[in-house]
């Protein structure tokens, strides 16, 4: 399929599930809007990779996804958004009763309020262009839960219940609206992980990924960044035009559980 003409805003795609995600919207023909908060060389050298690997038109815009009026600023200065990916996300572990507030307060910001001020920015763009799709990177977390990850679960709960109402206010319309619900992705963050992790446990690297990292994954697999992105270009696709208002999960069975 070809996404040839359509725009891609994918926030947080510095690095990660973000970047997986915009080199294949990129591959399908998409143009794509690189973002995070920092404006790097190296940030605005990803995305001139990307259009010289593709032929695409890529761009990178520095905006603080903590910050709503940044959020709205990024979808503006875009100036065009067919395709909307809220993938930016922090984590935080402690356990409820000493959970530092400025650490709520920052993951609920990032993780679901962002994708709020976006989807509300990125709707009339969508809207007067006939055609839209927004795919919101949720998490297996998004639909169940595991402890010290309080901030994080309840805004992944709240990301996949918005993304419902979305798709019920556009449900007459050429716009969907889907979550993607990964469960472990090898991101560099989690690859970088792996050898503490096994000095920790003293264990072998496949001992460490399949009895520690992986407990609740019953594939005892990795996701990858270009599974998670291919599931994206799918969600983009006229095949998944029925497609709205639903979760899609990429965990190895973990949900199923």
């Amino acid at each position: 399929m070809t996404l040839a003409g359509k725009t891609a805003i994918i926030t947080g795609s510095n690095s990660g599930i973000g970047l997986g995600v915009a080199w294949e919207l990129a591959r399908a023909g998409a143009d794509v809007v690189l973002n995070s908060f920092t404006d790097s060389e190296e940030d605005h050298a990803l995305a001139a990779e990307i259009a010289k690997e593709t032929g695409v038109t890529a761009r990178y815009i520095k905006a603080d996804m903590s910050k709503g009026d940044e959020c709205r600023a990024l979808v503006e200065q875009a100036g065009v958004c067919d395709i909307l990916v809220n993938n930016a996300g922090i984590q935080h572990v402690a356990p409820i009763d000493e959970f530092p507030v400025e650490k709520w307060d920052a993951i609920i910001a990032i993780n679901m309020n962002s994708a709020f001020h976006t989807t509300a920015a990125a709707l009339p763009m969508m809207r007067k262009a006939g055609w839209g799709r927004v795919v919101n990177v949720a998490s297996a977390h998004g639909l169940t839960a595991s402890p010290y990850k309080s901030a994080y679960i309840a805004a992944k709960h709240g990301v996949v219940g918005m993304t419902k109402t979305v798709a019920l206010e556009t449900a007459r319309e050429p716009i969907t609206a889907n979550a993607i619900c990964p469960g472990y992705v090898l991101t560099p963050l989690v690859e970088a992980q792996i050898p503490d992790t096994m000095k920790q446990y003293n264990m072998t690297r496949e001992e460490a990924v399949e009895n520690v990292m992986l407990t609740r994954q019953p594939s005892k697999e990795f996701a990858t960044v270009e599974q998670i992105g291919g599931t994206a270009v799918f969600l983009c696709s006229d095949a998944a035009a029925q497609i709205t208002g639903t979760t899609i999960s990429v965990d190895g069975g973990w949900t199923a559980l």
